[in-house]
């Protein structure tokens, strides 16, 4: 059994067999909409909100290179930490706990200065 506070802000979003390899999911978590992607045995959380179209699409990319990339416009965004494939600012990313096959996400609200 883990410790309760290992899970400390993290809300279960999913189980992993919900999850499909190499395609999104989205979900919201605590009024954050996020999009969770299974690649092998690591899943990876980024805000589903593109930065670009500011729509609720990213979900809906595609893998390609450790990155999704926007459907709408083709921008790629590195899993791992949410930058631009470039390196420049990008999607927020989520830390991401599996704990007993569920899928716990820590998420943090953001405020948007369109």
């Amino acid at each position: 059994m883990r410790n309760n506070e290992e899970l400390q802000d993290f809300f279960k979003v999913c189980r992993l067999d919900e999850l499909s390899e190499k395609r999104g999911k989205k979900f919201l978590v605590n009024d954050v909409e996020i999009a969770l992607f299974k690649i092998d045995e690591n899943v990876y959380a980024l805000n589903n909100v593109c930065t670009h179209l500011h729509a609720s699409i990213i979900f809906d990319g595609f893998i390609e290179d450790d990155c999704v990339v926007c459907p709408a416009h083709g921008w790629e965004y590195r899993l791992k930490d949410g930058k631009r494939a470039d390196g420049r600012k990008g999607l927020d990313s989520y830390q991401v706990k599996i704990v007993e096959s569920d899928v716990y996400v820590k998420v943090f609200k953001k405020i948007f200065n369109w």
